[in-house]
């Protein structure tokens, strides 16, 4: 009589490996991402955001790897995977926005020149701002204006926009 893992030893060992691969993969990948958020003086609190996003993304590669590993036919994969963003693209049509600002996030990480604390112009004709970016989250900036008011700024619009680096570090002064 044979055992599960007789029948399924090449399985397992695949498994396994595609596991090991994923672990190591994903520590490489959250080394370079501190280390250009370190480079970058980026907000540790992005630099985890974005760890998260590429992991979640790394294990849904992995998972579909694993069903291929465990005899699941493509086509059976394509039309779950068909069926799951039909339902989903439904459902996120009605909130696109938010998508596109963590999208915007995500590229503000690797390619907004500017940090916590620096004072921007933010050059928009109905509603213009000049404030201090006390924080960048996934969905929006934060921003301090001069008479105190906190104005948060959708990330999409930011990338929209022509920003203009009015004083770098802003804030360190203001509090001393």
């Amino acid at each position: 009589m044979k055992t599960a893992f007789d029948l399924y030893s090449l399985e397992i060992i695949k498994t396994i490996i595609l596991f090991l691969f994923f672990i190591i993969l994903n520590f490489i990948l959250k080394k370079i991402i501190k280390g250009i958020g370190k480079r970058s003086s980026i907000n540790i609190a992005r630099v985890n955001l974005i760890t998260r996003y590429v992991t979640v993304t790394l294990l849904l590669i992995v998972l579909l790897i694993e069903a291929i590993i465990l005899g699941v036919e493509p086509n059976q994969i394509t039309l779950v995977f068909s069926s799951v963003f039909a339902v989903v693209g439904i459902g996120l049509f009605a909130i696109w926005s938010i998508l596109s600002n963590i999208t915007s996030g995500v590229i503000m990480f690797f390619s907004f020149p500017y940090k916590v604390g620096d004072k921007i112009m933010i050059h928009d004709k109905d509603f213009p701002l000049e404030a201090i970016i006390e924080d960048i989250g996934a969905f929006q900036l934060h921003l301090r204006l001069d008479d105190g008011n906190l104005v948060t700024y959708p990330n999409n619009l930011m990338l929209q926009k022509a920003v203009t680096l009015v004083k770098k570090d802003a804030i360190e002064e203001d509090y001393d």
